[in-house]
C-alpha cells in the first residue's frame, strides 16, 4: 500500500466566492467532499489546514485533523509547510496537497501523485493530461508543461511545445505526434522539501507566469510527472462551477470532463 498523508489547504476568503470551502454541495460543505474524496484515495491521514475557525468547525466529529494556520500564507504550498512543523512529519512523509475546490478529485488521481513521487527521487510530484484540441492549447488559463520521460521541464500559459512548421501552416487543428500536456495542479511533496520550499525567494519566471512551482525549478530542483489516470474535472472558482458541481452531485448534472 501507497503511505501517504492529504493536506487541504483551505482559506475562507475567496475573490470570486467568498467563503468558498463551506460552499454547501448536495446538503456539506465544500470541503468535507473534498476530504472523503482524499480518504477514498487511500490516504492514511486527512488534514485541513486553515486560518478559519468555520472552516475547523465543519469537520466537528469527523476523522480529519485540523491545523490552525497563520492568516498571511501567500500560497497552499506555504500553508501546509506550516502544517508540517506543527504536525512533526518526518521528512520522508509524502504529502499530497489537494485543493479545497475539488470535490470532484478522483481517488485514482490523488493515489498516482502520491505514487509518483514515491517512484522518484525527485522531491515534488504532479500529474499531467494529453491536450484534445487547440483552442485548449492556446489557452492561457490551461497551465501546459513539457517533459523529458517523467521530469517536467517547463510550466507555461503559452502554447508549447512549439509546432513550428505545422503552426506556420494553421493553428486551427493540433498536428499529430506532439506531445502536448496540460497541467493538473495537484502536487506530492516529501515533508523535508516542503521545510525547504518556504525558503526558496520568488523568481523571475514564476513571477512572469504567475505559477508557483517554476521556483522549485528555477531553484534547481526537479519535479516528477505522470499522466493522471482517469479524468480530473474542473474545480469550484464561480458560482456557475459551483451550480454546476452541486447539480452533478445532486444527480441532476452531468460531468464535464
Amino acid at each position: 500500500m501507497t503511505d501517504f498523508i492529504v493536506a487541504i489547504p483551505a482559506r475562507y476568503a475567496s475573490t470570486r466566492l467568498p467563503g468558498k470551502p463551506l460552499s454547501l454541495i448536495a446538503g456539506e460543505p465544500m470541503v468535507v467532499h473534498v476530504a472523503r474524496r482524499a480518504f477514498a484515495a487511500g490516504a492514511r491521514e486527512v488534514v485541513v489546514a486553515t486560518d478559519d475557525a468555520r472552516i475547523a468547525a465543519a469537520f466537528a466529529g469527523q476523522p480529519v485533523t485540523v491545523c490552525m494556520t497563520r492568516a498571511g500564507h501567500v500560497s497552499g504550498s506555504d500553508r501546509l509547510a506550516e502544517c508540517v512543523e506543527q504536525r512533526g512529519w518526518s521528512d520522508d512523509t509524502v504529502v499530497v496537497n489537494l485543493q479545497g475546490d475539488e470535490p470532484l478529485a478522483p481517488p485514482g488521481g490523488i493515489r498516482a501523485v502520491a505514487e509518483a513521487l514515491i517512484a522518484n527521487d525527485a522531491p515534488m510530484a504532479t500529474l499531467a493530461t494529453p491536450i484534445r484540441s487547440a483552442e485548449e492549447l492556446f489557452n492561457p488559463n490551461c497551465v501546459k508543461l513539457v517533459a523529458a520521460g517523467e521530469q517536467a521541464l517547463y510550466f507555461s500559459r503559452a502554447p508549447m511545445p512549439w509546432a513550428r512548421d505545422a503552426f506556420m501552416v494553421s493553428r486551427d487543428a493540433l498536428p499529430e505526434g506532439v506531445p502536448f500536456l496540460r497541467h493538473i495542479g495537484i502536487y506530492a511533496y516529501r515533508a523535508g522539501f516542503l521545510r525547504r520550499y518556504t525558503q526558496l525567494s520568488r523568481t523571475p519566471l514564476e513571477a512572469a507566469e504567475s505559477l508557483e512551482q517554476l521556483r522549485v525549478l528555477e531553484h534547481g530542483y526537479r519535479i516528477a510527472v505522470r499522466i493522471a489516470p482517469e479524468p480530473f474535472p474542473a474545480g469550484v472558482d464561480t458560482p456557475e462551477d459551483l451550480a454546476r458541481v452541486n447539480a452533478l452531485l445532486t444527480g441532476s448534472g452531468e460531468w464535464e470532463k
